[in-house]
């Protein structure tokens, strides 16, 4: 009761002071003045009053501001600006918001100005004014503008001039000061107005007095010298070494680590000095990577410190000095000769480049001089840019089905379609009984194949890999030792290791013995001379893989290197794991520590050793080597490295080999490694990758193969690595080179391994490899499979630029017999079209491909009964010369294949142009077909998940406006997608978009969609890291998981036959799908604003994991939440990329 009564009587002063506002008299000042006294006293005493004040509809607050702009009365105003202060202070968030929206900004504004002209200027006043406007300028958008404008600037700065030592006045004067900074313009203006003197004059060495104006002091100069020019000028007069020297101070006597925020003001202020070049030379001739180093040492065993140590460690690595890549230049080590070469095409513009400007790196900061007033600009465009890369035209989203092509240019097709008029008149449906004796392999090779694979001495390392030239038969004067199939051929004169000799006694066999009995006694032969290995026959435990046939595959592959070895995981064979590997927790701190090594090159120059060991560049100049030194290669069919250098007795700088005719494109790697110590732990990193973040961070591992323990009988790709982490470094190029964008710096990802056997021979691989070989093998593998029930035809869809063949498969049922209905059911099948391996780096598209074609060549009912149902068209590689040449993403024109299908050349882009005229044709002769697929890899996502293709949805996530009228379409496209997501653990249907965006409308899927008119168009991408839902979470995926996806997602278009059927669509349209409520549902889900870069664009969205590791940021974040360097802070949450 006693509060109503208070806010009623708060109504009846306020309703007086309106009406004197009204009607002003010079007689009413001592009324307006008592009035307001006794308004400030109850809104003291009550806090529920103030509600009453600022509720909606009430017109407290103009009477107030009002009033305040009016009155002439020194004590009127001071109470005015005390219950505005009230107002303002507790949850004073909305009421703020109101004080902004009735205009009080200019009214206190105009009030400061005024009020400064009054000499001498009330204390009292200016205390109370600046005490609001400190409330006040975070909460209006246009503070900045208002206050410049107003002249409110240079009043604030001469106060703090005349009150240095007052700091009652001093402090919310200094708080203004840095709210006006926030503007860009104001902060050129205030550091011409000697804002930046003033503030050192407060800020000093360590003490125990005034920290609260000396935190304020620090935030207003960090403010200030966010301006490149007050940069600028701070380090022309030397402030740098300054603010270096009083970090050390309070280092040194903040002992109890009290004053942690001041120590991190300090450093905000460093790190804005360090964003210019002027900035970071200065740190680096003031010894501050030594000073920051030394003084983020002694924090390290202190978790609290770690803001420091973040801050320090970021500050570090944007002073560390930019070099470019220890390369004599950043184009392939491999060129191919183009027929034609597009004017203004990446070819071309890489080849027109000045040698000098190859890789020259551009420090240069933005132009100072045009520091303008974006404030107001940059919400606006954060706004706009949000859904930016989003097709809004209907028109274009409209699928077009354009006849590009005359049909009867389309007509050479058909040798592709014979199924469609092949009358199977001739066909014995009875007696027939398909056999398949491969073509191409030598049917001379009857003999085991004997390989090198060890010396007797450990002086000599072995030379395990695999070259053409050595591939040799027995003679007939040899008799090799058999061990149950696995034979041990001699050499005249030579005498086996009888280490090998047991070891090869447990290859690929489960629970045999050696047959040589007891192995401890070992021969103490040490003549140097080589045994030499008979792979065995392991068939039954990988049925589609034969080694002598491989072999004979490779002799056949055309590589731009001209290749003479064979890696011994594809030649052996890789059997997959049945153990599941966990996603790896990432160890707090092992950035950080990772980070600090790499300064410690700097500050520590004579420690490093910077060897050469391998170069691709120099091979004419053999690497001399003392034996204490790793041995490395590529030279091998998918093989990627460049260079290695040894940096430290037991870590390796790696450098990877751009696209061929390409200057980038660094993420797929595979090389070998040999000469390593068991027990030691080697470091190694990749030190020229160029995304920006990793699924590296977020516990994905390398994959490595053990030649010892694939003789040992254990054949596996296995994951690992420790300490392994992603994150911005050094290395720079030019903007030319890095495509326009300037100071654009490479990525390195490190790993550590423990290697278990010594003299063993080792591959490292960015994921599983699967080679062009491996698929020609397995093609010859599954024709085998064959059966009259199978209707199997592999088709030479055209040469690649390399000279390869892209095989094109047609697999379907055989129809029952030549009767007529019989032959037109065959014909009348739905076509289904399957694609993979655009993109050379994403191997696991080429994994779930074999699964795929593994179940449709298979004897059971479900393959059977998906034969009967569809007539598939599959380009299983449609890169075969990226993959040969150890590509990422391009082909040998040195562009994305996945971007050309809009306009492809036939002698650029045969595959695709080829690809293409084939979907035309089948349009043309009404057999569009139902689904197409493109099987991809993703490289920053969990989960496999499906791209297609929707107006409705694309409309809805633009904001767009349209009638409803023009959403009109079928929602079958999800069909597919729902399936999946309920019969595969791996598929993640709420990682799934349907959005078309502007940057992929050149991409597979799109133009399929929009040109050829196929609904079901999608790409579906499998991650190269895990699972985080589903039976799989928290699990690396294996090749035995891509392979199931792709068995699974057969099933699924099996299931997908119930619904597309006419008689059964209106039975099973509501069963199947809640479309409304899916479209509803994900809305929410694909935050498409994914922005494309010149390097690496993917067919994706944006990524919810992807985190800043750039040490440019300029973020006002506290330290403690910077991304870049918190490490586990840093780790995805449950749903951290499966929703976006």
């Amino acid at each position: 009761m006693a509060v109503e009564k208070c806010a009623s009587r708060v109504l009846v002063l306020l309703s007086q002071l309106e009406r004197l506002n009204e009607e002003p008299k010079v007689s009413d000042t001592d009324a307006i003045r008592q009035i307001t006294g006794k308004i400030l006293h109850i809104i003291q005493t009550q806090e529920k009053t103030r509600k009453e004040i600022v509720s909606k509809g009430s017109s407290g607050m103009e009477v107030i501001l009002s009033s305040l702009e009016n009155t002439r009365d020194l004590q009127t105003t001071l109470n005015i600006l005390s219950i505005l202060n009230e107002l303002l202070t507790v949850g004073g968030g909305r009421r703020t918001g109101v004080f902004v929206s009735k205009g009080g900004t200019a009214i206190l504004l105009q009030l400061l100005l005024s009020s400064s002209k009054d000499l001498p200027m009330n204390e009292e006043l200016m205390l109370q004014i600046h005490s609001l406007l400190v409330k006040v300028g975070p909460k209006d958008r246009k503070f900045g503008v208002k206050a410049r404008l107003n002249g409110a600037l240079n009043v604030t700065v001469n106060l703090v001039k005349r009150n240095l030592q007052n700091s009652k006045l001093l402090l919310p004067c200094l708080q203004v000061l840095r709210v006006y900074a926030g503007n860009l313009v104001n902060a050129v203006s205030l550091g011409k107005s000697g804002t930046l003197e003033l503030m050192f004059e407060i800020i000093g060495p360590y003490s125990k007095k005034n920290t609260t104006l000396l935190k304020v002091a620090l935030d207003t100069l960090a403010a200030l010298l966010k301006s490149k020019m007050n940069a600028r000028r701070a380090v022309d007069r030397g402030y740098l070494p300054t603010l270096l020297a009083i970090y050390q101070d309070w280092h040194r006597n903040d002992t109890r680590h009290c004053h942690l925020i001041i120590r991190k003001s300090i450093l905000g202020c460093i790190k804005n000095l360090t964003t210019i070049k002027l900035g970071r030379k200065a740190f680096i001739d003031a010894n501050g990577m030594r000073i920051l180093y030394n003084t983020s040492t002694e924090c390290l065993s202190v978790r609290t410190l770690d803001p420091l140590v973040n801050t320090s460690s970021l500050i570090m690595r944007k002073c560390f000095p930019k070099n470019r890549l220890p390369l004599l230049t950043i184009k392939s080590i491999y060129q191919h000769p183009l027929s034609h070469v597009p004017s203004g095409g990446p070819v071309a513009q890489l080849y027109s480049q000045p040698p000098e400007m190859d890789d020259v790196v551009d420090e240069s900061d933005e132009n100072e001089a045009t520091e303008v007033d974006t404030e107001n600009e940059e919400d606006e465009t954060e706004d706009n840019n949000e859904n930016d890369d989003i097709e809004t035209d209907i028109n274009k989203l409209r699928p077009r089905q354009m006849q590009t092509r005359p049909f009867d240019e389309l007509r050479v097709y058909e040798r592709f379609c014979v199924e469609f008029t092949k009358d199977f008149k001739d066909y014995d449906f009875e007696n027939c009984r398909a056999v398949f004796h491969p073509s191409s392999v030598n049917q001379d090779l009857n003999g085991p194949i004997i390989i090198p694979t060890t010396t007797l001495t450990s002086v000599r390392s072995p030379n395990r890999r695999q070259q053409l030239e050595s591939v040799q038969l027995p003679k007939p004067t040899e008799s090799p030792t058999e061990l149950d199939g696995i034979s041990l051929a001699k050499t005249p004169e030579s005498k086996p290791d009888p280490d090998l000799v047991c070891s090869l006694g447990r290859l690929v066999l489960d629970g045999v013995d050696s047959v040589n009995g007891d192995c401890d006694d070992r021969s103490q032969d040490e003549s140097g001379e080589q045994g030499l290995l008979v792979v065995p026959d392991t068939a039954a435990v990988l049925p589609l893989h034969d080694p002598d046939l491989y072999l004979e595959m490779v002799k056949s592959t055309r590589s731009v290197p001209i290749y003479t070895e064979v890696a011994y995981p594809d030649y052996f064979g890789h059997v997959g794991l049945d153990l599941r590997e966990p996603i790896v927790e990432r160890v707090y701190g092992v950035q950080r520590m990772k980070i600090f090594q790499d300064i410690e090159r700097l500050i520590h120059p004579f420690d490093i050793l910077d060897k050469v060991v391998y170069d691709l560049d120099n091979q004419s100049c053999p690497v001399i080597d003392n034996g204490n030194s790793l041995k490395f290669t590529s030279k091998f069919e998918s093989g990627n490295l460049r260079k290695a250098i040894q940096v430290r007795k037991f870590e390796y700088d790696l450098i990877l080999n751009s696209d061929i005719n390409s200057n980038h494109y660094h993420q797929w790697f595979y090389f070998e490694v040999s000469n390593m110590r068991p027990g030691v732990r080697y470091r190694f990193n990749i030190i020229n990758c160029e995304k920006s973040n990793s699924q590296f961070n977020y516990g994905m591992q390398v994959l490595m193969y053990s030649v010892q323990e694939a003789i040992n009988g254990r054949p596996h790709w296995v994951r690992t690595g420790s300490d392994i982490c992603y994150y911005k470094n050094h290395f720079s190029r030019s903007s030319i080179a890095a495509g326009g964008q300037k100071g654009k710096s490479y990525f390195t990802m490190t790993f550590t391994v423990t290697f278990q056997h010594k003299d063993d021979v080792c591959y490292f691989a960015y994921h599983y490899p699967y080679t062009f070989s491996t698929l020609k093998m397995h093609l010859q593998k599954l024709r085998a499979l064959q059966t009259a029930q199978i209707y199997y035809r592999e088709d030479e869809l055209c040469q690649t630029l390399g000279g390869n063949s892209c095989p094109l498969l047609t697999i379907t049922a055989m129809p029952e017999s030549s009767s007529d209905d019989h032959i037109d059911q065959f014909r009348s099948r739905p076509v289904v079209f399957l694609s993979a391996r655009v993109h050379p780096g994403e191997t696991n598209s080429s994994w779930v491909m074999k699964g795929s074609l593994e179940f449709l060549m298979s004897s059971s009912p479900k393959a059977q009964s998906l034969r009967e149902s569809y007539i598939f068209k599959i380009v299983p590689m449609l890169n075969p010369d990226g993959v040969i040449n150890g590509n990422h993403r391009c082909s040998l024109s040195g562009e994305d294949l996945n971007r050309q299908w809009q306009n492809p050349n036939a002698e650029l882009h045969p595959t695709i142009y080829h690809a293409k005229s084939l979907l035309q044709y089948l349009r043309a002769t009404g057999r569009t077909p139902l689904v197409f697929c493109d099987y991809h890899g993703h490289s920053r996502k969990k989960n496999v998940f499906m791209y297609g293709c929707s107006i409705k949805e694309t409309v809805w996530q633009s904001n767009a406006n349209t009638s409803s009228c023009d959403l009109q379409e079928d929602l079958g496209y999800r069909t597919l997608p729902k399936l999946l997501s309920q019969i595969a653990p791996a598929f993640s249907l709420s990682s799934c978009s349907f959005v078309v965006e502007r940057s992929k409308e050149a991409t597979a899927r799109v133009v399929v969609w929009r040109e050829i008119g196929v609904q079901r168009s999608y790409t579906m991408e499998s991650t190269l890291c895990g699972c985080d839902q589903g039976k799989y979470k928290g699990l690396q995926i294996g090749t035995q998981e891509l392979e199931e996806m792709g068995a699974l997602f057969c099933v699924g278009l099996l299931r997908l036959k119930r619904f597309t059927s006419p008689l059964e669509v209106h039975n099973h349209k509501s069963h199947v799908l809640d479309i409304e409520n899916d479209l509803i549902d994900t809305r929410s889900i694909p935050n498409i604003s994914s922005s494309t870069t010149y390097v690496l664009d993917e067919d994706e969205p944006a990524f919810l994991e992807e985190v800043d590791y750039s040490a440019e940021s300029n973020d006002e974040n506290d330290p403690v939440l910077e991304p870049e360097l918190q490490d586990n802070l840093a780790l995805p949450g449950p749903n951290s990329d499966s929703g976006v």
